[in-house]
């Protein structure tokens, strides 16, 4: 019998991973908090599609709404449980699907930024995996239909997804998992999900916020050369917290961390060099103009946005560390000035930033 999965949060991330392994046959069911969305998904399936006419599919998946949930205690319970909601949502999350995991259940943090820490709390560790979706791209642009904009297989080398155990060991379960997720796009079941974890912030880091503060698209973001070094000194302050912290990071945008680090910190050559590798990705046209990071999507929507988990995160973490995070901290401020509706979204925000 195939293991059950339960996915708590059918947005952009969750419902494309969701969708396409029911499409492979697994026993999914979707909850979503959107209520539209659900009764869209009932009405005429999950709408998923990318850049090549192939992958434009319709899946037909159970959804449910969250008032629904309980009626989870006369099914099957659920043996893998996708949280894949936003950061500040994650304990409620967790807690509305522990109840329904079997004994050997366990929950996967799908998410952007680093829960591991608050799922654990509610599930403990032991039943905590980590899935990072490194260089997935997705849009929920209207109820029960999820766009990809990036093509299939990953960017540089890089797997689309990594999955990892907290303690750093491949497990028959985290093993198993991989292969199902294989199935949907390139996987790296890693042995560093808090390396692999630190590189995947860096880079939420550089673009969502910027895209949240400027109303631009990604593609439109790297154009700007004023932006596009101050997304380098995010990135460049976020590896240097990440190593202080200890972490083995990967590289960001393909850019070597250190690099990244010393481009951030003046040094010429190595400024060159990344810059280089931003815009040698925009002009290879792998991100479609469409691609917008998931916190500007969620600014064009009125939605509270991810900045207190991301570049706040940072902030944070490098205060832990004695290491200062100035840009992080000036992007986290100007996203909430956004937010309060102090100010439009406009490139000034960032653009105008002195340091």
């Amino acid at each position: 019998m195939r293991p059950r999965m339960i996915f708590v949060g059918a947005g952009a991330v969750g419902g494309y991973v969701g969708g396409h392994l029911a499409r492979l046959g697994h026993d999914v069911t979707l909850v979503d908090p959107w209520p539209a969305h659900v009764e869209a998904i009932r009405a005429r399936g999950l709408a998923l599609s990318g850049l090549t006419p192939e992958e434009d599919i319709t899946v037909q998946v159970p959804a449910m709404h969250l008032t629904e949930v309980q009626s989870l205690s006369k099914q099957r319970p659920a043996d893998i449980a996708f949280v894949a909601v936003k950061s500040y949502d994650t304990p409620w999350a967790t807690q509305l699907i522990a109840p329904y995991l079997s004994e050997t259940g366990f929950v996967v943090s799908l998410q952007n930024c680093i829960n591991e820490e608050t799922i654990a709390g509610i599930v403990g560790w032991g039943r905590t995996v980590g899935m990072i979706a490194a260089t997935l791209s997705v849009e929920l642009y209207e109820p029960g239909r999820i766009r990809r904009t990036v093509p299939l297989g990953g960017v540089g080398g890089r797997a689309v997804f990594g999955l990892g155990e907290v303690h750093g060991r491949i497990t028959p379960r985290v093993a198993a998992l991989g292969e199902m997720v294989a199935g949907i796009d390139t996987v790296k079941v890693t042995t560093n999900l808090w390396g692999e974890r630190w590189s995947k912030l860096c880079v939420n880091a550089m673009r969502n916020g910027i895209s949240a503060a400027t109303g631009l698209s990604g593609n439109e973001c790297d154009r700007h050369e004023r932006i596009r070094r101050f997304s380098l000194r995010i990135g460049g302050e976020a590896v240097r917290i990440g190593q202080a912290l200890g972490y083995a990071l990967e590289p960001i945008q393909k850019i070597e961390p250190e690099v990244l680090a010393r481009a951030a910190e003046g040094d010429a050559a190595a400024l060159d060099t990344a810059e280089g590798a931003i815009l040698a990705t925009l002009a290879s046209g792998q991100r479609s103009d469409l691609q917008r990071p998931s916190m500007g999507q969620d600014m064009l929507k009125g939605r509270r946005t991810e900045i207190d988990h991301i570049n706040g995160f940072i902030v944070r973490k490098g205060a832990e560390c004695g290491r200062a995070a100035p840009a992080n901290a000036a992007l986290t401020e100007a996203v909430k000035r956004v937010e309060r509706g102090e100010v439009p979204a406009r490139p000034e925000n960032v653009a105008g930033i002195n340091l």
